[in-house]
């Protein structure tokens, strides 16, 4: 049956249902589970009671797979002790999954600003232990990525993006290092204005990343579209060549870039638009 519905509008829970098959579905640490930041209601903040993190076991095609979707709507999908914790476990299970001969796929669903800045260094130490625990798994399977909107992905979450096997993204999708406003505030307005968005996406935006070969896919929004283009990657198989082993190519590119002049998208295009495999 298809399902036309917007992929971006749905909610982290409703976005891994949609990726797993009918029926399969069963979610790990679910919110009846209890388990919370503990740094946060210190804070005055309103905790969740997934901590923004959700965690599905389920398969895609009638193959093993885990899907994790961050819920952009908490804390702008920032990533905390507890909620990083899910996420890097989940991969690491499924690494170990896939040595004891479970083939389990894994799919990320990304929608975050990189670390919570209320838990500071214990965000970053998750961080770092996804990035880890992907470069794991994918060597077993294809690590698939999205980034659709409205939040986008930034700040460590989008280096844990570009070490995913395969990634997708929609025309809403922004993927950078830093977001529009870190950038304003260090470097200035007239560096980058996170007000102008016709700007901001035109930069960071999914299709000027697609147009630059930083992203493999380019897809409109819709279930059914994202269903696709996430069976077309899995069936690729593991890579033999993963971005990030391209990394003195581009290096080289980036020394080539005249950092005196206001970066466009067409620079981006022409700078990073021959990815060499």
């Amino acid at each position: 049956m298809r399902d036309d519905r917007s992929f971006i509008e749905l909610k982290a829970r409703e976005r891994a249902h949609a990726l797993l098959d009918d029926g399969s579905y069963r979610e790990l640490l679910d919110p009846f589970e209890g388990i919370i930041s503990p740094w946060l209601g210190p804070q005055g903040i309103v905790p969740q009671a997934d901590d923004g993190m959700v965690v599905a076991k389920g398969t895609i095609n009638g193959k093993p797979a885990v899907v994790v979707a961050i819920e952009g709507a908490f804390q702008g999908g920032s990533m905390g002790e507890v909620s990083g914790a899910k996420m890097a476990a989940a991969l690491e299970l499924a690494a170990e999954d896939n040595r004891n001969g479970i083939p389990t796929q894994a799919v990320l669903s990304l929608e975050t600003g990189g670390v919570r800045l209320q838990e500071a260094n214990l965000g970053l130490a998750a961080i770092a232990d996804i990035h880890a625990a992907i470069v794991d798994l994918r060597r077993y399977t294809p690590v698939i990525g999205i980034v659709t909107g409205t939040v986008g992905c930034f700040g460590g979450m989008s280096i844990a993006a570009a070490l995913c096997s395969h990634l997708i993204v929609t025309r809403e999708a922004r993927l950078g290092l830093n977001g529009p406003q870190v950038i304003e505030q260090e470097a200035g307005i007239e560096e980058y204005d996170s007000r102008n968005r016709p700007f901001i996406w035109s930069m960071t935006g999914g299709e000027v990343r697609y147009a630059s070969g930083l992203v493999d896919a380019l897809v409109p929004d819709g279930i059914n579209a994202v269903k696709q283009a996430v069976n077309d990657a899995l069936a690729k198989g593991v890579p033999e060549r993963v971005r990030t082993d391209n990394y003195a190519w581009y290096l080289d590119r980036l020394s080539q870039f005249d950092t005196r002049k206001q970066a466009d998208s067409e620079q981006i295009k022409q700078l990073f638009g021959e990815v060499k495999s």
